[in-house]
């Protein structure tokens, strides 16, 4: 379900891809120092924008440094670290494991439960170190779970459910800006399931699996799925706006702004050209 969250690199500037970038890398490199070399293979963008938010919010000091590494052996790549780089690698591992045992129970492939078992011996003590964040996960899979098995029509629901478990992970502390960061990832979170959903709907259609769209009845209707999008992105940037952000606010900006769309566009081509035209 992640992906979506991502810069669209074309408009930023040469210093904001090397600070998104050094992010990034970043969290890849404490994946691999907090979990395993093999962990990192869950890496995802979307972990980067939820770094990069508490970094300009709480504005922590930063190590920086530059080496090459397995996955860029060629060239030394600039990384940086703070306790919210940290805190964003152990959320990426959380929710790949989660994301693999989720796969297993629906598909039993081989493939996914190789993948548990790469995250599974660091999820303890993620969850020992988070557990109301772990517990949001684990709460959001059940519901989900359920809701599927329910073949449910409400797509809010579904929604909700993943906004739930985006809401706890904005969260980082109880303070001040709590409730504000928990309205952003309620509808942070609804953006990136109705995004899925819309997305995999003919894949789902084809292989008979859920969707809430399916589970509805009716055929297609970009237009409909399309506000559902506009809304939860409007609410979710209405909550942004209210956050006290001056450090790296336009390289947030470039992502909720435009980045969400490019991916979604970019997605939702690919899976045209798989399945065919709209």
């Amino acid at each position: 379900m992640f992906g979506l969250v991502t810069a669209n690199l074309s408009e930023l500037t040469k210093e904001q891809k090397n600070r998104y970038s050094g992010v990034y890398c970043g969290i890849c490199r404490q994946i691999r120092k907090r979990s395993s070399q093999l962990s990192r293979l869950g890496l995802s963008y979307d972990m980067a924008f939820l770094a990069l938010l508490l970094m300009s919010l709480y504005e922590p000091e930063e190590e920086s440094g530059a080496r090459a590494c397995m996955l860029h052996p060629l060239k030394p790549r600039p990384w940086l670290d703070n306790e919210y780089i940290r805190y964003a690698a152990d959320m990426n591992v959380a929710l790949a494991y989660h994301k693999a045992a989720d796969d297993w129970q629906d598909d039993k492939s081989a493939a996914a439960r190789l993948r548990g078992a790469v995250f599974a011996g660091s999820y303890p003590r993620i969850r020992s170190q988070y557990p109301r964040q772990c517990a949001a996960i684990e709460t959001c899979i059940a519901r989900l779970a359920e809701l599927e098995g329910e073949n449910c029509e409400n797509p809010d629901l579904s929604a909700n459910a993943f906004g739930q478990l985006m809401a706890e992970l904005l969260v980082y502390r109880e303070d001040l800006w709590a409730p504000t960061l928990r309205q952003m990832g309620m509808a942070l979170g609804r953006f990136i399931y109705l995004g899925d959903a819309v997305l995999d709907y003919r894949r789902d259609r084809r292989k008979k699996k859920y969707n809430p769209f399916l589970a509805q009845g009716g055929e297609e209707d970009w237009e409909v799925w399309q506000q559902y999008l506009v809304l939860a992105m409007g609410r979710c940037t209405d909550a942004f706006e209210r956050l006290p952000l001056v450090q790296d606010k336009k390289l947030l900006d470039n992502i909720l702004y435009s980045g969400v769309w490019s991916s979604f566009r970019a997605k939702r081509k690919e899976e045209a050209g798989q399945n065919g035209s709209v």
